[in-house]
């Protein structure tokens, strides 16, 4: 176990969300399993792969993954035990149970054990000694067609704090209360003030240690997250940044421009599989049904539209009156066979965005 990782999240549980806070099933979409899953395979999961590893979990993502996916085995593991009780007690008040918290070590072979059918380790393998052993550790426990979400920070992101991470070293800084002063008295426009002006971590104390004081933070440029990637056997499938493209390397080529002219790139958010199938999208033999996540989204009556956050770095489409009828209609699975031309296109959209599944 990584006892210097331990030790800064035993302090300094993170995510701090309110423990009111809650978000709207609907939000939820883009973690769902039967959606991720027959995306790039073109099926549900079988009995094998329906499980959910959430690989470094901190305090939240128990609660929100739990809402996506009712009924499916969800194992949350955690270095610390304080972001543990924090992510249960989360769930316990917002009715979520059925979790199988675990506190270890995603290097740990004891720990997690068994195959899954998704891993989300979003903010994790940049922490490690050893990313690219993490990122092994996680591959190994992927089931076939099984889906991998890894986030991590990119060069051009994490710019600014990088460079106040180093001068709080050289100035000797290490506790959040200096931090905190150094914030009160920085002048207005300077660089360090816009900076955590900007950063909705700076409003809080543990995200202030995560952002400055974590022990260890590695940044990728592109080529050096695709690298390490490609050290593994895992398939890269989609990224879901802001902005992102849809095709891999063409996404790829335009974050390598961005960063030859010294732009911002945003953290990298990638999805992979191992021995994905592919998917089956539209095709005349597949069916149709709704993300589960959507359904009370789109059941509500309301003529006022859902607002779904865009969760795969594009913009969604809108769900007022007249989509939320039209998406009413794959709550049971609808076959592709048995709509008209003018149907399929409408559903389009719908697919892209991850609201309506395709599975044969």
């Amino acid at each position: 176990m990584n006892e210097e990782l331990r030790r800064h999240y035993e302090r300094w549980v993170y995510p701090r969300y309110p423990l009111a806070a809650s978000i709207p099933p609907w939000d939820t979409y883009a973690l769902n399993l039967d959606a991720l899953y027959a995306r790039f395979n073109g099926a549900l999961p079988g009995s094998h792969a329906r499980r959910i590893l959430l690989a470094g979990c901190g305090s939240f993502s128990p609660y929100p993954t739990s809402l996506a996916n009712p009924g499916v085995s969800i194992t949350a593991l955690d270095l610390s035990a304080a972001n543990l009780r924090r992510a249960r007690l989360h769930c316990f008040l917002h009715g979520r149970f059925g979790i199988d918290f675990q506190r270890g070590d995603i290097l740990d072979p004891v720990a997690a054990q068994g195959e899954y059918g998704f891993i989300d380790s979003f903010g994790v393998i940049h922490h490690l000694a050893d990313p690219l052993e993490g990122v092994r550790a996680l591959e190994r426990r992927l089931a076939p067609g099984g889906i991998l979400r890894l986030m991590v920070y990119s060069r051009g992101a994490r710019r600014g704090a990088e460079s106040i991470r180093t001068a709080l070293r050289l100035l000797k800084i290490g506790d959040v209360a200096a931090i905190k002063g150094l914030i009160r008295r920085a002048p207005e426009g300077s660089r360090f003030r816009r900076y955590v002006d900007a950063s909705s971590e700076a409003a809080f104390d543990a995200g202030i240690a995560d952002a400055f004081l974590h022990p260890r933070t590695r940044t990728y440029r592109i080529d050096e997250f695709m690298a390490l990637v490609g050290d593994t056997g895992l398939t890269p499938l989609m990224f879901a940044h802001d902005g992102a493209l849809p095709p891999v390397t063409e996404e790829v080529s335009r974050l390598r421009r961005l960063e030859g002219g010294g732009e911002e790139t945003p953290n990298f958010i990638l999805y992979l599989g191992r021995q994905p199938i592919g998917g089956c999208g539209p095709a005349s033999d597949a069916r149709l049904m709704l993300n589960p996540a959507l359904r009370q989204a789109v059941g509500c009556l309301r003529l006022a539209p859902v607002v779904v956050v865009p969760r795969l770095g594009r913009r969604n489409p809108r769900l007022g009156f007249a989509e939320k009828r039209f998406l009413r209609r794959f709550i049971s699975p609808v076959a592709v066979a048995s709509l008209n031309p003018q149907e399929l296109e409408r559903a389009r959209p719908f697919l892209d965005a991850l609201f309506l599944v395709a599975f044969r």
